[in-house]
């Protein structure tokens, strides 16, 4: 999961706030239930509206160049493009849902593909794309879009959510070698880098946050997650308690501040020299790669620790963006062909993409693979690339598809728990919201 280094906030399912868009055109846009992005669509051409959630400044400039290539390319149809930001993602999407406005075609994480599919809100995608550029997708990747044999979304990549990024300069300092294999080595290091001027970890802190970022390490800790394979049964069990424990030592020992309000995606902090060591996604190495460019030579990266101090375990969720086409979109075939043109076609189109964010993210597709394999100088663009592919991709774990008020229910027994709820009491809390959310929307058997 993403969110852009200029909009801070929660993304996905996280409630949103704030009503700011901006279009590709840089035109504003007109309001909830207003889809298009300001542009100017030639007579005759059929409008295909997109939406996508605002990333970072490289990010979005794909999007945007993307788009322009297509409508450059052709005559028959023209993609107006909105982007985001992730705050107001929700709210935006909601109220152009229920005034019958929503885009033709959004970005959507991997999390949300199984519930959108179950209540219809998007269509399969099987039989407007072609299938070259289905086979041409990650075997595993291909299954995480897949519902009862139909594809409901085009992947565009996948990021791990995990990845622990240290100072070495600061451990060399502390007498530190190497990072830590378990969580209580973590919880350890962490009070011994803390002093006047830095903090010992930066983790999640506020339970949206904590909902999902956290997903790897419940695999982790306790070989399941939350709820019942079948959906059927909630399942935040007493062997997820150190999970719970170690969040709430590393806030009681002060090595893990109070929340700093800037979200977990966001590397900023981190950054600006506030922490000495920072969990966070793949993605953030692009943002230290633009950003702080100066801090790269003493920054290394590691697999999360596990709870047993075993390597080659899952520590992250392996998550990421796909594009989908709304349920009641009448341009499926409009919006096929342009996503496949953008995400299935020629490599040249995407490769890009995957530079501009300096391979902080891993391609769906096989032949992109191939490509960006042949590239000369991708480890010394991203130093960390290789740690990243050989030591958390391969262990990391796909994202639950189970509606989002199952994550945030262990999201919020997390926080409980951090800020100094017994941790058997946080977790029977999570069980309560779980059995809760199983009934409410009729889950039980329709897990997978």
């Amino acid at each position: 999961m993403r969110i852009t280094r200029t909009t801070i906030g929660a993304v996905g399912a996280v409630a949103a706030a704030g009503l700011l868009l901006s279009a590709c055109t840089g035109t504003p846009d007109g309001g909830p239930g207003d889809t298009g992005g300001g542009e100017d669509v030639p007579e005759g051409v059929t409008e295909v509206t997109f939406w996508q959630t605002s990333f970072t400044d490289e990010e979005n400039e794909w999007y945007e160049g993307v788009v322009d290539d297509y409508n450059a390319s052709q005559d028959e149809v023209h993609i107006s493009l909105t982007q985001v930001p992730g705050d107001a993602w929700d709210q935006r999407m909601t109220a152009a849902q229920a005034a019958g406005n929503a885009p033709d075609i959004y970005t959507m994480n991997y999390g949300g593909i199984r519930d959108a599919a179950r209540t219809s809100q998007i269509t399969p995608l099987t039989d407007v794309i072609s299938a070259e550029a289905w086979d041409d997708l990650q075997e595993n990747i291909r299954e995480s879009v897949t519902i009862d044999g139909d594809a409901y979304a085009y992947p565009m990549l996948v990021e791990p959510s995990a990845v622990l990024y240290y100072r070495t300069d600061l451990f060399a300092e502390a007498g530190i070698d190497g990072p830590p294999a378990t969580w209580d080595e973590l919880v350890d290091y962490a009070e011994q880098l803390t002093t006047n001027e830095v903090f010992g970890m930066r983790l999640a802190q506020s339970a949206p946050d904590m909902s999902w970022s956290t997903w790897g390490y419940q695999w982790n800790v306790a070989g399941h997650l939350p709820i019942s394979d079948d959906w059927s049964e909630p399942a935040a069990t007493e062997e997820f308690e150190p999970l719970l424990q170690a969040f709430q030592d590393l806030f009681a020992s002060g090595a893990l501040p109070p929340a700093d309000g800037t979200g977990y995606p966001d590397a900023t902090t981190f950054g600006d020299g506030e922490y000495a060591m920072m969990a966070n996604g793949s993605w953030a190495a692009s943002q230290l790669l633009n950003d702080y460019p100066d801090l790269v030579e003493n920054v290394a990266v590691a697999a999360m620790p596990s709870f047993d101090g075993q390597a080659g375990q899952p520590t992250a969720t392996l998550g990421g963006w796909t594009w989908v086409v709304d349920g009641k979109s009448e341009m499926g075939a409009e919006a096929g062909a342009f996503i496949e043109w953008a995400l299935g076609g020629d490599t040249e189109n995407i490769v890009p993409f995957f530079e501009a964010t300096q391979f902080s993210k891993v391609t769906a597709r096989q032949s992109v693979a191939d490509a960006i394999n042949e590239l000369p100088d991708v480890d010394d663009i991203n130093p960390w690339n290789a740690t990243i592919q050989e030591d958390i991709v391969p262990f990391a774990m796909p994202e639950p598809g189970y509606p989002w008020n199952v994550s945030l229910a262990m999201g919020e027994a997390i926080e409980a728990a951090m800020q100094g709820t017994p941790v058997s009491e946080a977790l029977a809390g999570a069980n309560d919201k779980i059995a809760t959310e199983i009934e409410n929307s009729q889950l039980a058997g329709t897990g997978s």
